[in-house]
């Protein structure tokens, strides 16, 4: 296993995903409600930034790695589901929308993982929708787990929701997009051409 800053990156976003979720544990007279929605969202958006800029590290000093490639995506799903499952727990998020999201994580990851198998995995590499959907739903979590009115005007829990919604919608939007990219392969290595 290689050792480099951007893998120490995605390492350090992997052990703040239990601490995201941890923080709901805590007692309230030990950490305030408020205290504990600032906290969690203050670590979510340190693990967001850090997934920008492991990439941005890799490519740039050229470190990029096959167990790089594997632990990023890994890290990414862990940290989006573990905190809609939380946010789903405490009635800020949607349990359908979630379940939308989640479930096509795990169902591109599949597509992805048997493209690679295959050696055709740039026919399911990132597209600009996947990008989108990514900016949406790393822009609702933060303010769902805020729960407050954010610099007195912006009601965090309205604005996220409604990200959320956005980004189910292109979860659904770019499964189909690579889905119909694949389907020439998955046709042909099904027999059925």
């Amino acid at each position: 296993m290689p050792f480099n800053i951007p893998i120490l990156l995605t390492w350090l976003r992997v052990a703040l995903i239990p601490l995201v979720v941890g923080v709901y544990y805590l007692p309230t007279t030990v950490l305030p409600v408020a205290d504990q929605n600032l906290a969690a969202t203050m670590v979510f958006i340190v693990a967001a930034v850090t997934d920008w800029f492991d990439g941005f590290l890799a490519r740039r000093w050229n470190q990029t790695s096959a167990f790089g490639a594997f632990l990023d995506p890994v890290a990414d799903k862990l940290m989006v589901a573990g905190a809609l499952l939380v946010l789903v727990q405490l009635d800020r998020a949607n349990a359908v929308l979630s379940f939308i999201i989640i479930g096509r994580e795990i169902a591109i990851s599949a597509l992805r993982e048997w493209m690679a198998q295959i050696g055709a995995s740039k026919s399911v590499a990132v597209s600009s929708i996947g990008k989108i959907k990514t900016t949406a739903q790393m822009t609702a979590i933060p303010l769902l787990l805020f729960h407050d009115v954010l610099w007195g005007a912006i009601d965090s829990q309205f604005w996220g929701a409604r990200l959320l919604e956005v980004a189910a919608v292109l979860t659904v939007w770019s499964m189909f997009y690579y889905l119909r990219l694949a389907w020439p392969l998955i046709k042909e290595k099904s027999g059925q051409l």
